[in-house]
């Protein structure tokens, strides 16, 4: 069993990399002039933080990177209660730490400022595409359930060995592809509230949403895989 201390260590570093990897990709490159990689450069961007952190730290800490993951695991019988506030809070810290790298080196460009959104989630005028605060609860509720769904199917021990890291990464990506134009995709209460701090003001005032919506997701895509789909693991 690793101990508590590492698993929570690997918790921090790749959710930090998830938030760094992620939304920098967003903040730095989405845009660049001619030749930025665009929405379906940033998608990318997330799923690949996702993969290569499951192959790094899935041995260690599961590489949940995420409170709504770590809940809905727990909803889903994979995952203790008593382990959940230590995931949590390194979680948090993790993306807050990222969004503070992110922050130093995007500050170093003239010109720059977090008006811009700094790749935080929002809804309503502050909605990517406009959409409204109902569809992008919707949205998130979705996305984080089926995200769930993915990441227990794919983990399930009858499931082909070695590959989960790859659908759960490819996962990601598809929720991104989705939903970027309605929230700017949160599915990750962590990864909004690191880059939310820096933003303050309504992405703060908005947090709520990208807390309450991916939590219920997850419950409920966890309950579903475990009564419906899973086995008497």
């Amino acid at each position: 069993m690793v101990k508590m201390g590492n698993r929570v260590g690997a918790e921090f570093f790749g959710t930090f990399w998830l938030v760094l990897g992620g939304c920098g990709s967003a903040v730095l490159a989405a845009a660049f002039p001619n030749v930025g990689i665009g929405l379906l450069g940033v998608s990318l961007a997330f799923g690949l933080t996702v993969l290569t952190m499951a192959f790094a730290i899935g041995h260690v800490s599961g590489c949940h990177l995420n409170p709504a993951v770590s809940i809905g695991l727990w909803a889903g019988g994979r995952f203790p209660s008593k382990d959940l506030a230590p995931y949590i809070v390194a979680q948090v810290l993790g993306a807050i730490a990222g969004a503070g790298v992110l922050f130093v080196i995007a500050s170093g460009k003239t010109g720059f400022s977090t008006a811009a959104g700094f790749a935080s989630n929002g809804y309503g005028a502050r909605s990517p595409g406009g959409y409204t605060l109902t569809a992008c609860m919707v949205s998130e509720i979705v996305m984080t359930l089926m995200f769930l769904l993915i990441i227990m199917g794919a983990t399930d021990k009858r499931a082909p060995q070695g590959f989960a890291p790859i659908a759960i990464g490819l996962g990601l990506t598809l929720i991104h592809l989705i939903s970027i134009p309605v929230t700017n995709t949160s599915v990750n209460p962590a990864r909004s509230t690191g880059v939310a701090v820096f933003v303050g003001n309504w992405a703060v005032a908005q947090l709520w949403l990208f807390w309450v919506a991916p939590i219920i997701g997850a419950v409920i895509g966890g309950i579903i895989y475990r009564c419906l789909l899973g086995n008497s693991e």
